[in-house]
């Protein structure tokens, strides 16, 4: 069986409704994410990162996993994502790594405990720790914050060691997620990139399918055992 490892990015959830980061249709309230989603932010304002948050809770809560989801589930790979909206695990797939954390997740400034929240709208903004009363801010990694180490320790891992990295719907701008193709492919693995757009990766990839995430997914599936 083909060793195959997948990353995956805000391309694949955008034909879910899930607005990207950096599309024209991310924009919330005139701010942009990078405004918002950083520890500086919530310091300065928790209120209003917590209301953007809350908004893309609705958002997702009414999304569902789409063709790509459901194809790339089919496939019984390892996902590596960015995407923190729990959309890959809907669809079925058993084995997701989160670089960015989870959205249905929430840490606890005071105590530090972490748990899960699926309250949609939240009743209080900003929420409360349900252990200590704490202020609670959104699972998810911002700009400027490191990634869990466990995760991305597990991800270069699976990136040295596979035989085909498959990356979807992901502009390879952010870091060090961005990295990950370029480590498979120094170690021997056939990268193949599904996205409409020329991106960073574009440049090392054995096969570039200039697609839509569920087009190019089932297109890859289509050609898999040629590679």
């Amino acid at each position: 069986m083909l060793n195959l490892v997948v990353l995956t990015g805000a391309g694949v959830s955008a034909e879910s409704g899930i607005p990207t980061f950096r599309g024209k249709e991310g924009l919330w309230k005139n701010f942009k994410p990078e405004e918002l989603a950083t520890p500086e932010a919530f310091r300065k304002n928790p209120k209003l990162v917590w209301e953007w948050y809350d908004w893309r809770r609705q958002l997702i809560s009414k999304a569902e996993p789409n063709k790509a989801h459901k194809l790339l589930a089919q496939l019984n790979a390892v996902i590596i994502t960015q995407n923190v909206d729990g959309l890959h695990q809907r669809a079925g797939t058993k084995k997701v790594i989160e670089l960015h954390g989870n959205i249905w997740r929430v840490r606890c400034t005071s105590c530090g405990k972490e748990y899960e929240n699926y309250e949609v709208p939240l009743r209080e903004i900003p929420p409360k720790c349900k252990f200590c009363n704490g202020l609670l801010r959104p699972a998810v990694v911002w700009f400027g914050e490191s990634l869990p180490m466990d995760a991305l320790e597990e991800a270069e891992r699976l990136a040295k060691s596979c035989e085909v990295f498959l990356v979807v719907g992901t502009s390879g701008v952010v870091y060090p997620a961005g990295l990950l193709p370029f480590v498979a492919k120094e170690h021997g693995a056939k990268v193949v990139e599904i996205n409409p757009e020329s991106t960073p990766i574009s440049e090392i990839a054995d096969i570039v399918i200039r697609e839509k995430a569920s087009v190019g997914v089932e297109k890859f599936i289509q050609t898999m055992l040629n590679l």
